[in-house]
């Protein structure tokens, strides 16, 4: 697993450093997606996960959620178009759980991509995610997860 300035970035998942969020490939076609660790830091509590519902489909580039803490609201970001097949409704009941644990319970929703393929490639394997989210951090001036 990668730690970036007290940030973990577990190797089996995939990055869209720009937006801060994760996929997981879940093996059936689908995927899960959360935010990362950096996207929590940066929030701070989580007061409100409000996701787009099952059903609904989500562009790439647009939300599927909207994510609010005491100092920021604003998107969850799809890098890839699809479709909402499940929500996490222990995130819309309790938004800190993604500060706890953002890559396991902390998951935000489950999609069906419409062109997994073709995105995929465009997003970083966790295995070489550190040099990209340094650099990214160093661009934003973020010193880091640790407290």
């Amino acid at each position: 697993m990668a730690n970036v300035k007290g940030c973990n970035l577990p190797d089996e998942l995939l990055y869209d450093v720009d937006n801060h969020i994760w996929f997981r490939e879940i093996g059936d076609g689908t995927v899960k997606m959360g935010m990362t660790t950096v996207a929590t830091a940066l929030a701070g509590q989580l007061v409100a996960f409000t996701p787009k519902k099952a059903g609904k489909s989500v562009e790439a580039g647009k939300s599927c959620a909207t994510v609010e803490s005491g100092k920021w609201v604003g998107p969850a970001k799809s890098a890839v178009a699809g479709e909402v097949l499940e929500i996490n409704e222990a995130l819309v009941a309790k938004p800190a759980i993604a500060n706890d644990d953002p890559y396991v319970a902390g998951w935000m929703v489950l999609l069906k991509p419409a062109d997994w393929a073709s995105v995929k490639p465009s997003l970083v394997p966790g295995t070489s995610v550190a040099p990209k989210y340094e650099a990214k951090m160093a661009a934003d001036g973020f010193a880091g997860c640790a407290a």
